[in-house]
């Protein structure tokens, strides 16, 4: 027996990589999704040429919603030009011929791990979140059928005790991603692994928000205009990260979620983390004509 002999002679990929039946499961789960918001709707998780771990279940609903005139940003903990997200958007590119973007106010699908960007997304734009781990109940029950009646019955009460117990340990609540979020005052979600300073961009939000964990095999979402709220007692409100006062080294902006760079004195610097606004406010300083959309935060503050 030839090596010939074992190999199906060569055809083109499906638009999209994907074949039709994959991308109308998934479409079939979005929806779902987007009309129970915050639920966790399983799928069956194709394979796709990257590990599992890397951004499969991101890759596999921005495939499902390519078209050929999308564009598309992909962006690994507020950088475009990291190795996963570069491969990812050239992957979408090729196999999909949609034109690719580091600007987010020309992009029409955002696929993100880690952060969203600093800059409003409007309507006529889709946030696809990486998701590691999508099941906030999984620190305080591992036994996932528990979890899922735990949910049925809104039973949230083990996420309220792990949150006081790092209060009168710390003397502040130390969630610093991932924060729980009740969605639409019914479903507790984890909001993917984005830091505390993101969470606040997903509530009454203009876009579409869809989150996906495909090791997991979950799919849920946040519906534009929909509300996401951290859990939070009464007395103790929910504080971001404190960065009004950091400023960018490269572009000198202050008021954004920066990077922490130590230095070899013992010293940091600060970058911004989202690394095309950066850009941009370089390029203006430098008279070139740059337009920055409307942003989230202002000096540090969510207006």
């Amino acid at each position: 027996m030839t090596l010939q002999e074992l190999t199906r002679p060569w055809t083109a990929f499906n638009y999209g990589f994907l074949d039709e039946s994959a991308k109308r499961e998934i479409r079939r789960r979005m929806l779902k999704a987007i009309a129970i918001p915050g639920y966790q709707v399983p799928y069956a998780s194709r394979e796709v040429p990257i590990a599992r771990g890397w951004g499969t279940g991101g890759l596999q609903v921005t495939l499902t919603l390519l078209k050929p005139d999308t564009v598309v940003k992909v962006i690994d903990q507020g950088s475009d030009d990291s190795v996963n997200a570069s491969s990812i958007r050239k992957f979408v590119s090729r196999v999909g011929g949609a034109a690719e973007t580091s600007d987010t106010s020309e992009a029409t699908i955002i696929q993100s791990r880690h952060r969203i960007p600093e800059e409003k997304l409007r309507e006529d734009q889709v946030l696809v979140l990486q998701v590691p781990n999508p099941e906030p109940l999984r620190p305080v029950e591992p036994d996932m059928s528990v979890a899922r009646e735990m949910h049925g019955d809104a039973d949230y009460g083990q996420l309220w005790l792990i949150l006081y117990e790092q209060l009168v340990k710390s003397g502040r609540i130390m969630q610093g991603s991932s924060y729980p979020s009740m969605v639409n005052g019914r479903h507790v979600m984890t909001p993917s692994p984005i830091p505390r300073w993101d969470v606040p961009k997903l509530n009454q939000a203009e876009h579409l928000t869809i989150l996906s964990a495909g090791r997991e095999k979950r799919i849920f979402a946040v519906p534009p205009y929909t509300s996401v709220e951290p859990l939070v007692f009464d007395d103790v409100p929910y504080r971001v990260e404190d960065h009004q006062d950091k400023t960018c080294y490269r572009s000198n902006v202050s008021g954004f979620f920066m990077n922490e760079l130590p230095q070899e004195d013992g010293s940091s610097r600060y970058e911004l983390s989202d690394s095309h606004f950066g850009i941009k406010h370089i390029q203006r300083a430098e008279g070139g004509s740059v337009e920055i959309a409307e942003t989230y935060y202002n000096n540090g503050r969510m207006e």
